[in-house]
C-alpha cells in the first residue's frame, strides 16, 4: 500500500537531489583557469641579473624609460577549481575566469606545457629579432640579438622584443628614445613581417602594467574592448597593429605632435 505524500513533503524529497548535486558541484573540480594580473619585465634593462636584449655587430644606444612586457598567472593545469573559486572570479575584477583548454591548450601535463610555452617563446623571440631587423632594413647575419627572460613563456612578449630592439639599435631614428623617458607597458605576438597579434588576457595585463609605473599601454587593436573593460586610472591605452605603426605612434607621443591613436 502506497501512502501519499503532502504537496510540501514531496518538494522536499524532490529537492534533495538538486541540493546534493549544487553542493558537490561547489566542491568538484571543474575545467577551469583562475588568472591574475602577473609580473611585467623591462625588455631594456635586466632580468634576474642578466640583460634581457643583447646585440652584437652594431653599436647600440644607451636608453631611457622602460618597455614593459606584461603577463598574467593562471592556476595550474592540475589545480582544483571549484564552483565557489569560479564564482569568486567572475565577480572581481583582479580576477579572470577561463576555460582551461584556452589557457592550456597542449594537454594537462605541467612538463608537456612548460615544454610548449619555452618553445613558444623561443620561437616569439626569433620572430620578433626578424621583424626588428626588416623593419631597420638591418641583415641578421651581421647582426646577432640574444633575448632572455626567465620564468616566462610563451608568445606574448613579441611586440615589446621587437620595439627593444628597434630602441637599443635606432631609437626614435633621430637621436631619441622610442619612449621618451616613459614607462611603456604593451602585449601582443608579432610574425616576421612586423604584423601584431591578439593575445588575450588584456584587462589583467593593464592592470600588473599600472601596478608597476606604465603610462601607456600598447594593446592590439582588436583587444581595445577587452582594455577598456578594466582600464586602471591613469592609464592611456595605445592600439596596434604593426610594428612599424607602433614605432610611428610612440614618435608622435614622445614629440608632442601628429596623430596617436586612442582606442
Amino acid at each position: 500500500m502506497l501512502s501519499r505524500l503532502t504537496r510540501p513533503r514531496a518538494l522536499a524529497v524532490c529537492a534533495l537531489p538538486v541540493v546534493a548535486l549544487l553542493a558537490a558541484s561547489a566542491f568538484a573540480p571543474l575545467p577551469f583557469a583562475v588568472a591574475q594580473p602577473g609580473l611585467t619585465a623591462n625588455v631594456l634593462g635586466e632580468n634576474k641579473g642578466d640583460p634581457v636584449i643583447t646585440i652584437s655587430g652594431a653599436p647600440t644606444r644607451r636608453t631611457s624609460g622602460e618597455l614593459r612586457m606584461t603577463t598574467i598567472e593562471a592556476t595550474g593545469p592540475d589545480a582544483s577549481v571549484s564552483l565557489g573559486d569560479v564564482l569568486d572570479g567572475w565577480f572581481r575584477t583582479d580576477r579572470a575566469v577561463m576555460p582551461l583548454d584556452s589557457v592550456y591548450p597542449s594537454g594537462d601535463d605541467v612538463e608537456e606545457i612548460e615544454d610548449y610555452n619555452a618553445e613558444q617563446m623561443r620561437e616569439s623571440q626569433d620572430t620578433a629579432t626578424e621583424a626588428a631587423l626588416d623593419y631597420l632594413g638591418e641583415e641578421s647575419d651581421d647582426i646577432e640579438v640574444t633575448l632572455k627572460l626567465a620564468d616566462v613563456g610563451g608568445p606574448s612578449a613579441g611586440l615589446l622584443f621587437s620595439l627593444g630592439i628597434v630602441d637599443k639599435l635606432d631609437g626614435d631614428g633621430s637621436g631619441g628614445d622610442l619612449t621618451g623617458g616613459r614607462t611603456i607597458a604593451g602585449t601582443g605576438t608579432i610574425d616576421a613581417d612586423g604584423k601584431v597579434g591578439a593575445v588575450g588576457g588584456v584587462a589583467l595585463k593593464t592592470q600588473a602594467a599600472r601596478r608597476d609605473g606604465a603610462t601607456v599601454f600598447l594593446v592590439p587593436k582588436a583587444e581595445c574592448a577587452d582594455a577598456e573593460s578594466e582600464l586602471p586610472k591613469g592609464l592611456r591605452l595605445i592600439p596596434v597593429t604593426t610594428l612599424k605603426g607602433t614605432v610611428s605612434a610612440l614618435v608622435a607621443l614622445e614629440k608632442g605632435r601628429g596623430p596617436v591613436p586612442s582606442c
